[in-house]
């Protein structure tokens, strides 16, 4: 198949397979990424599935997988920090996902290399995907967009987070605030391919888990397995886009050379490595990319690569969890950074900064870090999306402010009416 003919079946297969209950979409966006297995990932309809509660997520996880050697799809949410750690949160949840859900597809359609592939089901699902009539949903969306935290709080609250530091109890701490709206009306698929025109990503994923739905435009990758090397890549350092070409590589090479932005990426970097090492063969981490720097339509990212060797006395399902919650989402020390979120943040994360990907029958596995995500629960019609920074004593409140802003640029976009 050409080019267009791959894009018009991806969208004609994401509509057919957002009408089952439950389905799972991952797509690359044809970014290079010599890490990844697949192109693009359409999986839906449910042969088996695994819903767990923080407490013993993991290890039902892992009986899970034993049990059912096969390819799988599923959400860790952000509040198994709780399971990982002694940790507590009590924030209203409006969105209300498990705090962590897997299934096993009836579908399974893999695309890599322009080539389609049924790995899971006959090729009649192939002629329903290709009968599939594509339509825009031009129904008005109803969305009356909040913030949980004014621009003055956040300021005040960004001040007291830097006292911390001052102190040594951190380093460094993502903080991060919720917008959202209640009685919103969307059609998710709708906004979901808005989202990927505006804002095409390399760990873009559609995931809907009956009335709960993940929007990804998401440019950043927690952890993938591949044979028995694992490799995470952090992002730390944002720079807005320029229209004009010369200010627009200006920007690039600034933050690229910015000291402030290597501090902040080498602390995670560090975190990362130190994360690793619970479950690598010993002297195997080792940093494959520092510092590197990659283009998106809205940002520029500063992106390191970390990679191990998997130790064979660690279950995949254990490095996973020794990993998580990922580092650039949560701050160093791990353990504190994580007390002070719980402290100054208003919102519960939930499935925000958790993760969702798949694991494939010999083990292997990719998992994305939910940010650019809009959150939806079509049955109590509360839509979340949230943004938020890396916090160091060199950071400015003002201009963290405005960082937020722009990565929330795509989803307010696209949530317009």
């Amino acid at each position: 198949m050409i080019k267009k003919q791959i894009s018009d079946f991806k969208k004609q297969a994401l509509q057919y397979a957002s009408t089952f209950d439950v389905c799972c979409y991952l797509d690359s966006n044809s970014y290079k990424d010599k890490y990844g297995k697949h192109d693009c990932l359409i999986a839906f309809g449910v042969e088996k599935e695994l819903t767990a509660p923080v407490g013993n997520a993991f290890s039902r996880l892992k009986t899970f997988v034993k049990e059912n050697p096969t390819w799988m799809f599923g959400l860790i949410t952000y509040d198994l920090k709780n399971e990982v750690e002694a940790l507590e949160q009590s924030y209203l949840d409006d969105l209300n996902f498990p705090d962590l859900y897997f299934f096993i597809p009836k579908y399974l359609i893999s695309i890599k290399a322009n080539e389609i592939e049924i790995i899971k089901g006959n090729r009649e699902i192939i002629d329903d995907i290709e009968k599939t009539v594509l339509f825009d949903d031009e129904s008005a969306q109803i969305i009356n967009i909040q913030s949980k935290f004014t621009k003055a709080a956040y300021l005040e609250t960004l001040e007291r987070i830097k006292q911390h530091i001052k102190r040594g109890d951190i380093y460094e701490m993502n903080f991060c605030q919720e917008f959202f709206a209640e009685n919103a009306q969307i059609n998710p698929l709708n906004v979901y391919n808005k989202l990927s025109t505006i804002s095409p990503s390399p760990f873009s994923g559609f995931l809907k888990i009956k009335d709960k739905f993940i929007l990804s435009a998401t440019p950043e990758r927690f952890l993938a397995k591949k044979g028995n090397k694992l490799t995470s890549q952090p992002i730390k350092g944002t720079a807005k886009r320029s229209t004009n070409e010369a200010e627009d590589l200006s920007i690039k090479n600034s933050l690229k050379n910015s000291e402030k932005e290597q501090a902040e990426n080498v602390m995670i970097v560090d975190l990362v490595r130190n994360d690793l090492t619970k479950s690598a063969v010993k002297g195997t981490v080792k940093v494959d990319e520092l510092f590197g720097i990659y283009t998106f339509p809205q940002v520029h990212q500063m992106i390191s690569s970390i990679s191990c060797e998997l130790s064979p006395d660690v279950h995949f399902i254990d490095a996973i969890r020794n990993t998580f919650p990922m580092g650039s989402m949560t701050g160093a020390p791990k353990l504190r950074a994580m007390q002070l979120i719980d402290k100054y943040e208003r919102s519960k994360r939930g499935a925000y900064s958790g993760s969702f990907g798949y694991i494939s029958p010999d083990g292997d596995f990719d998992f994305n870090v939910v940010i650019r995500s809009i959150l939806y629960n079509s049955s109590t019609k509360y839509l979340s999306f949230q943004v938020g920074g890396a916090i160091t004593y060199q950071s400015d409140a003002e201009l963290e402010y405005e960082e937020c802003l722009l990565k929330a640029s795509a989803m307010m976009s696209v949530l317009k009416n």
